[in-house]
């Protein structure tokens, strides 16, 4: 299995949202537009994109996991030229960000203006 791992570069984003359009709207956008146009930037450290919603759909997290701080800047910088950026406040009402990992300073200095939480990578194990 390896060691566990006191060094990762690994960025990790959790979002949470109120949802301010229909339910079936909103996942409708979710798989339609948000999803399929982050996939197909095909960006080279995105580990991840995943939406997650609550049972009555009023609710939705969004996750996304990167190779590096450099990676994250990257997807925040393709999502603020984006034609979704302003559809994206017309779906949601972001509550909270919590930055996971070792963000460097520009990465911090941007989640900064979202009201991020930031929290450092410490230890564990990842096995993909």
């Amino acid at each position: 299995m390896g060691e566990l791992n006191e060094n990762s570069e690994r960025i990790i984003f959790i979002i949470q949202c109120s949802v301010k359009s229909n339910p079936g709207d909103f996942q409708k956008w979710i798989k339609d537009r948000a999803s399929k146009y982050v996939f197909d930037l095909k960006e080279e450290k995105s580990i991840s994109y995943e939406w997650h919603l609550s049972e009555d759909n009023t609710e939705a997290t969004l996750v996304e996991s990167f190779v590096d701080s450099d990676g994250a800047m990257q997807r925040l910088a393709n999502h603020a030229a984006s034609p979704i950026a302003a559809e994206v406040l017309e779906q949601v009402e972001i509550k909270s960000v919590l930055c996971l990992g070792n963000a460097k300073q520009d990465l911090i200095d941007a989640l900064t203006a979202w009201g991020a939480i930031f929290q450092r990578h410490f230890c564990g194990f990842n096995h993909r």
